[in-house]
């Protein structure tokens, strides 16, 4: 349970510091819109990525790592091809800003991974 909390806190602080430094290159409002959506999704993805993670147990590891890493391409190509559209955010702004939490969320998830063990 420590664990799993300790993550959630290190990602939020990731994805705000993250945001913060994209919100330097998207800076109209509907960009930092969908700098907003994008972190609000990939914490949720992330963090059933986490959770599957630790369910799995040691054991089973990095098989839990690569279904999450499906999980998250999958859900990027649902956000890209669906959510975009219907949420009528700027494209560019959503998808870089997603993959890129994405991204850094997934080498904090590696470095919980293996202070854990």
């Amino acid at each position: 349970m420590k664990s799993a909390a300790r993550s959630a806190l290190l990602l939020v602080a990731l994805i705000g510091i993250t945001g913060w430094l994209l919100s330097f290159w998207f800076r109209s409002d509907a960009d930092r819109h969908a700098l907003l959506v994008s972190g609000f999704l990939a914490a949720i993805v992330q963090l059933a990525a986490f959770g599957l993670v630790h369910m799995a147990g040691r054991r089973n590891a990095l098989a839990a790592w690569g279904l999450g890493t499906i999980f998250r391409g999958t859900v990027l190509a649902l956000y890209g091809f669906f959510l975009v559209k219907m949420l009528a955010l700027p494209r560019t702004a959503a998808l870089v800003s997603f993959a890129v939490f994405l991204f850094v969320s997934m080498l904090l998830e590696s470095l919980m991974m293996a202070y854990d063990a």
